[in-house]
C-alpha cells in the first residue's frame, strides 16, 4: 500500500502551512485501523493539503495515493477519501466565479494550472469510483455517485450505471445521492439533458418511495425549471405528508464517520430524533431551483409551517431566511406563522423562530403579539441573567428571550420598553438591544434615566468605547438631555485607546441634545482643532446644533474638503455640511471638487451635501445617478437624498421605478449576509416610494421643498 510514497521529495513541496514533509504521515493515517487517527489525518488533509479548496503541488502529489487508498477494500472510512478527491478534482475552471477567486496578486496565489492538473489527474483514475457504487460500506456508496458525476470522463456510461444502481439500492440516503448525481450530469452535459430530464420526470411519477419522488422533482427543477409542473406546491405538500406518515425506514445505517459523517453530525444537532433528516436538503435543493418564483416558494414554506410535524416546521424556518433575505415580497403570513412557533414547547423550534425574527425589523409586525406573549411567560431558568451579552447554554436556552426582545424592539413595538428597562438594571446587557432603542421612537423616552445611570457607572478605561458607545447612541435617540454631565464625563475622560471614536460618539449625542448641551461649547471648540477629521467635523456639527453659529464652524469644515484631505476626511466634512443645510450655502464651492473625485463615496457625500446646502440639482443629480449604477450599496443614501429633492429629482423617476420593480433585494451577497440586510433594503424601498410620492404631490421648489423632505 502507498507504493512509492518514500520516493516523493515531500520536503520540497508545500501546503498551506509550509513544507509538506508531514503529508506521508497523513496519508498513512488515512489507512490506519484507529478511527481517531483516521479522523485526524483527514482533518489534516483538509486543513493543510487542501486548505479552503486550494490545490498545492503537494495536493497533486497526493492524488495517486488517495486513489490507491480508495481502491483498497481493507481501508476503512473510504467515503471521506472519496469526498476529498471529489473536492480536489472538482473545481470547474469554466466557471467565471471560481476563476475570479484565483487572484494573481495574492501572496498565496495558486496557479490555475494546479486546478486543471488536479482535475485531469483525478479524472484519469476515476474508473476506481465505478466499482464503489456497490461497495458494502454505505458511506462509500453515498460518496461515489457525486464523484462519478463530477469527475468521470464518460458521463453517458456513468448515467447508465447510476440509473441501474437505483433499481437495487436499498439505503435511502444513497438512493437520494444517486438521483442528485443524475441531476448533476444533466446540468453538466447538455447532450444528456433531454434524456435525463425525461427520466427524472418519469421518476417523479413512478417511484414508490415519496422521498425518491421528492428528490426527482427537486433535481428536475434544477435541470429544467420550465418542466416543473404547475401544481408543484400541491405535489410537494402531499409528498411531505407522505414522508411524515410513512413507516420508519428499516435500512438506517450506523453512525457516519469521516468528512461526510462530520458534516452530518453538525446537521444532526438540529435534527436529532427525526426519522427523515434528508427532507431538509431536498427542500433546499427545490428552493434553489425555483429561485425567483417567490409565490411558489412562499406557498411551500407556508405549507410546511402549517404541518403537524415539528421537524418540517423547523426546516421551513431555516428556508425562510434564504427566501426573505434575497427576494422582496409579501411575507406577512409567513412571519405570522413563524411567530406562532414561539409558543411551541420544543426549544429548537422557538430558538429558530427568534433567530429569524430578530433580523426582520419592521417586517416583524405580524409576529409582535407572539413575541410579546413569549416574553410575558416566565423564563425557564430565572436564576440566569436574561439579557446578558454572552449567555451560556445550548441553543434554545433562555437566550431566546433576549433575542425575542431584540426582535420586538427592532419592530418598533412599545411593549419592548418595560422589558428594556429591566434589561438596563442587569449587570450586563446585550449591546444590540441598546442599538435597537431608536426604532421605538418617542415611546422609549422613559429609558433616559436608566441609560443615564448606566453611563455614569461606565469605567473610563481602555474598554470605554465598547461599553459607552451603545449607551450614547441610545441616549441620543431618546434626547436624554439630563445626561449632559455624564456624556461630558465620557468625552473628557476618553483614554488613548480609541479616543477619537469615543469623542465622536459623545459629540454626536450632545449634538442631538441641541441647546440644552451648552456646557459642551468649550470642549467642542477645542476639538475643532482635532487631527481626526471625524472628531473635528462632529465638533463643528455639535457647536452648530448647540449655538447655531455658522461662522464658528464653516471654515473648519471647508478646511477638511481641500485636495490634500483623505477620502474619509472629505466624507465626514461633507456629511456635516449637509446636516447644517441651507445655512451652509456659502460652503457650496468647497464641495464642488468632490463631485469629480475618484472615490465614489466622496462623490456621493459631496453631491448630497451640495444639494442640501444649495439646492443645486443640475450639478448633483447626474453624480448621484451615476453612483447609483456604479455601487448598489450607495443606493440607500442616494435614495434618501432623492426623497428630499422631491420634484427636483424628476430626472431620477425611471431609476426609482426600476428599483421598485426589482424583485431581488439590492444588497444580496453571494457569500454571507448581515443581520441588517433586509432592513437596509426595506429602507431603500421606503425612500424610493417617498421620492415618487413627493414628485407626484409637490411642485419644484427651492429650500422650502428641501426642508419638507428633511428627516425622511
Amino acid at each position: 500500500m502507498l507504493t512509492g510514497i518514500e520516493e516523493v521529495d515531500w520536503a520540497s513541496l508545500g501546503h498551506a502551512y509550509g513544507p509538506a514533509d508531514d503529508v506521508p504521515g497523513m496519508l498513512r493515517g488515512l489507512a490506519s485501523s484507529d478511527p481517531a487517527e483516521r479522523e485526524l489525518a483527514l482533518d489534516g488533509m483538509y486543513g493543510a493539503v487542501h486548505h479552503q479548496g486550494d490545490v498545492y503541488d503537494s495536493t497533486l502529489a497526493c492524488i495517486p495515493f488517495l486513489l490507491e487508498l480508495v481502491a483498497d477494500p481493507e481501508v476503512q472510512d473510504r467515503g471521506g477519501i472519496v469526498e476529498l478527491l471529489t473536492s480536489i478534482g472538482g473545481i470547474d475552471l469554466s466557471g467565471e466565479e471560481e476563476l475570479d477567486e484565483l487572484d494573481a496578486d495574492d501572496e498565496e496565489f495558486i496557479p490555475a494550472a494546479n486546478y486543471a492538473m488536479a482535475a485531469a489527474a483525478v479524472a484519469a483514475g476515476a474508473d476506481v469510483f465505478l466499482g464503489l457504487v456497490g461497495d458494502p460500506d454505505p458511506e462509500v456508496r453515498l460518496a461515489a455517485p457525486c464523484a462519478l458525476a463530477s469527475l468521470h470522463p464518460d458521463p453517458a456510461r456513468v448515467l447508465t450505471l447510476l440509473r441501474e444502481r437505483l433499481t437495487v439500492e436499498r439505503d435511502t440516503e444513497v438512493r437520494l445521492a444517486l438521483v442528485e448525481a443524475v441531476g448533476r450530469i444533466a446540468r453538466r452535459h447538455e447532450s444528456l439533458r433531454d434524456e435525463t430530464v425525461d427520466w427524472l420526470g418519469w421518476l417523479t411519477r413512478a417511484a414508490q418511495a415519496p422521498g425518491l419522488r421528492l428528490a426527482a422533482l427537486a433535481q428536475l427543477a434544477r435541470c429544467a425549471p420550465t418542466e416543473v409542473p404547475d401544481d408543484v406546491v400541491e405535489r410537494v405538500t402531499l409528498l411531505l405528508d407522505e414522508v411524515r406518515t410513512a413507516p420508519p425506514e428499516t435500512d438506517a445505517r450506523p453512525g457516519a464517520s469521516g468528512a461526510a459523517g462530520q458534516v452530518r453530525e453538525l446537521f444532526e444537532e438540529r435534527s436529532t430524533g427525526r426519522p427523515t433528516p434528508w427532507t431538509d436538503e431536498l427542500m433546499r435543493t427545490l428552493h434553489t431551483a425555483l429561485d425567483d418564483r417567490v409565490e411558489e416558494r412562499t406557498a411551500l414554506i407556508l405549507a410546511q409551517l402549517r404541518s403537524p410535524d415539528r421537524c418540517q416546521r423547523l426546516d421551513a424556518i431555516w428556508l425562510c431566511g434564504g427566501l426573505i433575505r434575497v427576494w422582496r415580497g409579501r411575507y406577512e403570513e409567513v412571519v405570522r406563522l413563524v411567530g406562532a412557533q414561539l409558543a411551541d414547547p420544543e426549544p429548537r423550534l422557538r430558538e429558530a423562530a427568534t433567530s429569524f425574527l430578530e433580523g426582520l425589523f419592521e417586517l416583524t409586525a405580524p409576529a409582535t403579539d407572539a413575541l410579546a406573549a413569549r416574553l410575558a411567560r416566565r423564563p425557564e431558568r430565572p436564576e440566569r441573567p436574561e439579557w446578558a451579552e454572552r449567555p451560556e447554554g445550548p441553543p434554545g436556552a433562555p437566550d431566546g428571550r433576549a433575542r425575542a426582545l431584540l426582535a420586538l424592539a427592532r419592530s418598533g413595538d412599545a411593549r419592548a420598553v418595560p422589558l428594556l428597562a429591566r434589561a438596563l438594571v442587569e449587570p450586563d446587557v446585550r449591546r444590540d438591544l441598546l442599538y435597537a432603542v431608536p426604532t421605538l421612537g418617542p415611546a422609549a423616552a422613559p429609558l433616559a434615566p436608566l441609560l443615564r445611570r448606566r453611563l455614569a457607572r461606565v469605567d473610563l478605561d481602555d474598554r470605554l468605547y465598547e461599553h459607552a458607545a451603545p449607551l450614547l447612541f441610545a441616549l441620543a435617540s431618546v434626547r436624554g438631555v439630563q445626561a449632559v454631565p455624564e456624556v461630558l464625563r465620557v468625552l473628557r475622560g476618553a483614554p488613548p485607546n480609541r479616543r477619537d471614536w469615543v469623542q465622536e460618539a459623545a459629540l454626536t449625542t450632545l449634538a442631538a441634545f441641541g441647546p440644552a448641551a451648552r456646557a459642551v461649547i468649550p470642549d467642542a471648540r477645542a476639538l475643532l482643532e482635532s487631527e481626526a477629521a471625524a472628531v473635528s467635523a462632529q465638533a463643528a456639527l455639535t457647536l452648530w446644533s448647540v449655538e447655531g453659529d455658522r461662522e464658528a464652524v464653516l471654515p473648519t469644515l471647508a478646511g477638511w474638503l481641500g485636495p490634500d484631505a483623505t477620502a474619509p476626511d472629505r466624507c465626514a466634512a461633507a456629511r456635516a455640511l449637509g446636516t447644517i443645510g441651507p445655512a451652509a450655502a456659502r460652503s457650496a464651492p468647497a464641495l464642488l471638487p468632490g463631485l469629480a473625485c475618484r472615490d465614489l463615496w466622496v462623490r456621493v457625500r459631496s453631491a448630497a451635501a451640495l444639494w442640501r446646502v444649495s439646492g443645486d440639482t443640475e450639478a448633483t443629480l447626474p453624480v448621484l445617478l451615476a453612483a447609483w449604477e456604479e455601487n448598489r450599496h450607495a443606493r440607500v443614501d442616494i435614495a434618501e437624498c432623492l426623497a428630499e429633492m422631491g420634484p427636483a429629482a424628476a430626472g431620477a423617476r425611471w431609476v426609482i421605478r426600476t428599483e421598485l420593480d426589482r424583485r431581488r433585494r439590492h444588497n444580496v451577497r453571494e457569500s454571507g449576509y448581515s443581520s441588517h440586510d433586509v432592513h437596509e433594503d426595506e429602507k431603500l424601498l421606503t425612500f424610493c416610494r417617498a421620492a415618487l410620492d413627493r414628485m407626484d404631490r409637490q411642485k419644484p421648489g427651492g429650500r422650502e421643498a428641501r426642508g419638507q423632505g428633511a428627516g425622511l
